[in-house]
Protein backbone atom coordinates (compact mmCIF):
# COMPACT_ATOMS: atom_id res chain seq x y z
CA UNK A 1 0.00 0.00 0.00
CA UNK A 2 1.09 3.63 -1.15
CA UNK A 3 0.64 5.48 2.13
CA UNK A 4 3.28 8.19 3.13
CA UNK A 5 2.71 9.53 7.17
CA UNK A 6 3.86 13.19 6.87
CA UNK A 7 4.11 15.85 9.60
CA UNK A 8 1.73 19.09 9.49
CA UNK A 9 4.53 21.48 10.47
CA UNK A 10 6.54 19.59 7.80
CA UNK A 11 3.83 19.71 5.25
CA UNK A 12 2.98 23.57 5.96
CA UNK A 13 6.52 24.72 5.68
CA UNK A 14 7.27 23.33 2.23
CA UNK A 15 4.13 23.85 0.57
CA UNK A 16 4.79 27.84 1.93
CA UNK A 17 8.37 27.35 0.23
CA UNK A 18 6.94 25.96 -2.99
CA UNK A 19 4.46 28.90 -3.08
CA UNK A 20 6.14 31.53 -2.34
CA UNK A 21 9.17 30.89 -4.81
CA UNK A 22 6.97 30.24 -7.58
CA UNK A 23 5.07 33.17 -7.06
CA UNK A 24 8.13 35.20 -7.55
CA UNK A 25 9.38 33.05 -11.01
CA UNK A 26 6.12 31.67 -12.45
CA UNK A 27 6.26 33.66 -15.66
CA UNK A 28 10.33 32.01 -16.20
CA UNK A 29 10.76 28.93 -17.52
CA UNK A 30 13.10 27.72 -14.97
CA UNK A 31 9.99 26.63 -12.84
CA UNK A 32 8.51 23.15 -11.74
CA UNK A 33 4.82 23.48 -11.71
CA UNK A 34 3.13 20.87 -9.83
CA UNK A 35 -0.56 20.19 -8.92
CA UNK A 36 -1.21 18.18 -6.04
CA UNK A 37 1.44 15.70 -3.88
CA UNK A 38 2.34 12.26 -4.43
CA UNK A 39 0.97 11.70 -1.05
CA UNK A 40 -2.54 12.91 -1.95
CA UNK A 41 -2.73 11.08 -5.07
CA UNK A 42 -1.23 7.82 -2.87
CA UNK A 43 -4.34 8.27 -0.35
CA UNK A 44 -6.87 8.05 -3.53
CA UNK A 45 -7.81 11.58 -4.82
CA UNK A 46 -8.05 11.30 -8.49
CA UNK A 47 -10.71 14.10 -9.21
CA UNK A 48 -9.09 16.57 -11.39
CA UNK A 49 -7.76 19.92 -9.75
CA UNK A 50 -6.90 21.60 -13.18
CA UNK A 51 -7.07 20.97 -16.99
CA UNK A 52 -4.98 20.68 -20.00
CA UNK A 53 -5.41 23.88 -21.26
CA UNK A 54 -4.28 25.53 -18.00
CA UNK A 55 -1.54 23.51 -17.51
CA UNK A 56 -0.21 23.72 -21.60
CA UNK A 57 0.26 27.28 -19.81
CA UNK A 58 2.83 25.94 -17.33
CA UNK A 59 4.84 23.71 -19.48
CA UNK A 60 5.65 22.16 -22.68
CA UNK A 61 7.06 18.65 -20.94
CA UNK A 62 6.41 16.46 -18.16
CA UNK A 63 4.04 13.70 -17.03
CA UNK A 64 1.07 13.18 -14.64
CA UNK A 65 -2.43 11.26 -14.64
CA UNK A 66 -5.92 11.91 -15.81
CA UNK A 67 -9.36 12.31 -13.97
CA UNK A 68 -10.20 8.49 -12.28
CA UNK A 69 -6.17 7.67 -12.54
CA UNK A 70 -7.18 7.00 -15.91
CA UNK A 71 -3.50 6.36 -17.82
CA UNK A 72 -0.83 7.91 -18.13
CA UNK A 73 0.51 11.43 -19.28
CA UNK A 74 3.15 11.97 -21.35
CA UNK A 75 4.18 15.72 -22.28
CA UNK A 76 6.66 16.40 -25.10
CA UNK A 77 7.57 19.38 -27.32
CA UNK A 78 4.51 21.09 -26.08
CA UNK A 79 2.15 17.96 -26.75
CA UNK A 80 0.33 15.98 -24.39
CA UNK A 81 -0.55 11.95 -24.91
CA UNK A 82 -2.64 9.86 -22.67
CA UNK A 83 -1.47 6.05 -22.60
CA UNK A 84 -4.54 4.54 -21.53
CA UNK A 85 -4.45 1.07 -19.83
CA UNK A 86 -5.25 -0.54 -23.75
CA UNK A 87 -1.82 0.36 -24.55
CA UNK A 88 -3.05 3.31 -27.12
CA UNK A 89 -1.88 6.45 -27.06
CA UNK A 90 -4.01 9.20 -27.27
CA UNK A 91 -2.94 13.34 -28.68
CA UNK A 92 -4.97 15.39 -26.45
CA UNK A 93 -5.77 19.26 -26.94
CA UNK A 94 -7.96 19.72 -24.07
CA UNK A 95 -8.94 17.33 -21.34
CA UNK A 96 -11.39 18.11 -18.31
CA UNK A 97 -9.76 16.24 -15.47
CA UNK A 98 -5.56 16.42 -14.43
CA UNK A 99 -5.64 15.57 -10.38
CA UNK A 100 -1.73 15.01 -10.31
CA UNK A 101 0.68 16.14 -12.87
CA UNK A 102 4.30 17.63 -13.00
CA UNK A 103 5.35 20.15 -15.65
CA UNK A 104 7.87 22.43 -16.89
CA UNK A 105 9.58 24.44 -20.26
CA UNK A 106 12.37 22.10 -20.84
CA UNK A 107 15.66 23.76 -21.74
CA UNK A 108 18.31 20.93 -22.07
CA UNK A 109 21.56 22.61 -19.76
CA UNK A 110 23.61 19.74 -20.44
CA UNK A 111 23.22 16.64 -23.27
CA UNK A 112 25.00 13.41 -22.66
CA UNK A 113 25.46 10.53 -24.48
CA UNK A 114 25.23 6.90 -22.72
CA UNK A 115 27.26 4.61 -24.85
CA UNK A 116 27.42 1.32 -22.91
CA UNK A 117 23.87 0.03 -22.57
CA UNK A 118 22.40 0.28 -19.53
CA UNK A 119 19.26 -0.57 -17.79
CA UNK A 120 17.32 1.60 -16.20
CA UNK A 121 18.90 1.09 -11.88
CA UNK A 122 22.12 1.76 -13.90
CA UNK A 123 21.08 4.64 -15.73
CA UNK A 124 20.01 6.23 -12.31
CA UNK A 125 23.66 5.50 -10.84
CA UNK A 126 25.24 6.75 -14.09
CA UNK A 127 23.41 10.37 -14.02
CA UNK A 128 23.26 10.75 -10.08
CA UNK A 129 27.96 10.77 -11.02
CA UNK A 130 26.88 13.13 -13.67
CA UNK A 131 24.42 15.96 -11.65
CA UNK A 132 26.04 19.05 -10.12
CA UNK A 133 23.90 17.80 -7.00
CA UNK A 134 21.38 15.80 -5.79
CA UNK A 135 19.48 18.68 -3.56
CA UNK A 136 17.72 20.32 -6.59
CA UNK A 137 14.97 19.28 -9.08
CA UNK A 138 15.73 18.21 -12.38
CA UNK A 139 13.98 17.66 -15.82
CA UNK A 140 15.15 14.62 -17.76
CA UNK A 141 15.20 13.69 -21.42
CA UNK A 142 16.33 10.34 -22.43
CA UNK A 143 16.24 9.77 -26.49
CA UNK A 144 17.23 6.61 -28.50
CA UNK A 145 16.41 2.95 -29.76
CA UNK A 146 15.82 0.92 -26.76
CA UNK A 147 16.78 -2.70 -26.78
CA UNK A 148 13.52 -3.08 -24.21
CA UNK A 149 11.16 -1.27 -22.59
CA UNK A 150 8.39 -2.26 -19.83
CA UNK A 151 5.62 0.05 -19.27
CA UNK A 152 2.43 0.65 -17.44
CA UNK A 153 -0.89 2.59 -17.27
CA UNK A 154 -3.89 2.05 -15.07
CA UNK A 155 -7.48 2.00 -16.03
CA UNK A 156 -10.02 4.74 -14.89
CA UNK A 157 -11.22 4.01 -11.32
CA UNK A 158 -14.62 4.71 -10.05
CA UNK A 159 -15.59 6.11 -6.77
CA UNK A 160 -15.29 5.55 -3.75
CA UNK A 161 -11.55 5.58 -4.91
CA UNK A 162 -9.08 3.25 -3.93
CA UNK A 163 -5.63 4.06 -2.55
CA UNK A 164 -2.83 4.24 -5.28
CA UNK A 165 -1.49 0.83 -3.89
CA UNK A 166 -4.82 -1.17 -4.54
CA UNK A 167 -5.31 0.99 -7.77
CA UNK A 168 -2.10 -0.16 -9.04
CA UNK A 169 -3.25 -4.28 -8.80
CA UNK A 170 -5.21 -3.31 -11.70
CA UNK A 171 -2.45 -2.41 -14.18
CA UNK A 172 -1.34 -3.48 -17.13
CA UNK A 173 1.86 -3.74 -17.88
CA UNK A 174 3.37 -4.17 -21.65
CA UNK A 175 6.70 -5.35 -22.62
CA UNK A 176 8.08 -3.53 -25.72
CA UNK A 177 11.15 -4.56 -27.87
CA UNK A 178 13.80 -2.73 -30.88
CA UNK A 179 11.64 0.51 -30.31
CA UNK A 180 12.87 4.32 -30.90
CA UNK A 181 11.09 6.71 -28.47
CA UNK A 182 11.26 8.99 -25.48
CA UNK A 183 11.58 9.15 -21.59
CA UNK A 184 10.55 12.25 -19.81
CA UNK A 185 10.50 12.81 -16.55
CA UNK A 186 11.90 14.27 -13.38
CA UNK A 187 14.48 13.31 -10.72
CA UNK A 188 13.44 14.84 -7.38
CA UNK A 189 14.98 15.28 -4.09
CA UNK A 190 14.58 12.66 -1.80
CA UNK A 191 13.82 14.91 0.86
CA UNK A 192 10.91 16.18 -1.07
CA UNK A 193 9.20 12.33 -0.75
CA UNK A 194 6.21 14.02 0.73
CA UNK A 195 5.08 16.32 -1.86
CA UNK A 196 7.34 15.32 -5.03
CA UNK A 197 7.42 11.74 -6.29
CA UNK A 198 11.60 10.99 -4.78
CA UNK A 199 14.17 9.79 -7.33
CA UNK A 200 13.73 9.22 -10.80
CA UNK A 201 9.61 9.51 -11.98
CA UNK A 202 9.69 8.79 -16.02
CA UNK A 203 7.11 8.11 -18.42
CA UNK A 204 7.69 6.42 -21.97
CA UNK A 205 6.56 7.59 -25.40
CA UNK A 206 7.54 5.73 -28.59
CA UNK A 207 8.63 8.11 -31.74
CA UNK A 208 5.63 6.43 -34.01
CA UNK A 209 3.38 7.85 -30.73
CA UNK A 210 1.87 4.55 -30.70
CA UNK A 211 3.35 3.05 -27.68
CA UNK A 212 4.11 3.90 -23.79
CA UNK A 213 3.36 4.45 -20.53
CA UNK A 214 4.65 4.89 -16.76
CA UNK A 215 8.40 3.66 -17.19
CA UNK A 216 9.50 0.28 -14.53
CA UNK A 217 12.45 -0.92 -16.55
CA UNK A 218 14.41 -0.56 -19.55
CA UNK A 219 17.78 -1.22 -21.86
CA UNK A 220 19.31 1.07 -23.98
CA UNK A 221 22.54 1.97 -25.41
CA UNK A 222 24.06 4.80 -27.54
CA UNK A 223 21.06 6.76 -25.92
CA UNK A 224 20.83 10.99 -25.71
CA UNK A 225 20.06 12.15 -22.25
CA UNK A 226 19.16 16.03 -21.99
CA UNK A 227 18.76 17.29 -18.56
CA UNK A 228 17.29 20.81 -17.64
CA UNK A 229 17.81 21.93 -14.07
CA UNK A 230 14.85 23.38 -12.92
CA UNK A 231 15.37 25.63 -9.19
CA UNK A 232 12.09 27.20 -8.65
CA UNK A 233 8.89 25.20 -7.97
CA UNK A 234 5.10 26.04 -7.91
CA UNK A 235 2.89 23.33 -6.11
CA UNK A 236 -0.78 24.33 -6.61
CA UNK A 237 -3.05 21.91 -3.60
CA UNK A 238 -6.43 20.87 -4.70
CA UNK A 239 -9.12 22.74 -3.55
CA UNK A 240 -12.16 19.07 -3.93
CA UNK A 241 -13.62 18.37 -0.37
CA UNK A 242 -11.99 14.65 -0.70
CA UNK A 243 -8.61 16.97 -0.53
CA UNK A 244 -9.66 19.54 2.21
CA UNK A 245 -11.27 15.96 4.74
CA UNK A 246 -7.72 14.11 3.98
CA UNK A 247 -6.36 13.44 7.36
CA UNK A 248 -2.44 13.83 6.46
CA UNK A 249 -1.52 14.31 10.27
CA UNK A 250 1.97 12.78 11.84
CA UNK A 251 1.73 9.00 13.78
CA UNK A 252 -1.13 7.90 11.10
CA UNK A 253 0.50 4.99 9.79
CA UNK A 254 -1.92 4.88 6.85
CA UNK A 255 -2.96 8.18 4.60
CA UNK A 256 -6.49 8.00 4.25
CA UNK A 257 -9.69 10.26 4.38
CA UNK A 258 -11.50 11.30 7.73
CA UNK A 259 -13.90 9.20 8.99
Amino acid sequence: MLSIPVNKRHLCFMVLFVLLSGCRHLPQREVLFQASTIQVLSAGVYDGQTDLRELKKKGDFGLGTFQGLEGEMVALDGNFYQVKADGNVYRLREASGVPFAQVTFFDADKVFTAENELDYAQLRRYLDGLLDSRNIFYAVKISGRFKYVKVRSVPRQAKPYPELGRALKEEKVFELRGIEGTAVGFRCPGYSENIFPGGYHLHFISRDKISGGHLLDFSVSGARIEVDQTPDLYLSLPMEKDFLDLELSAGKEEGGRNE
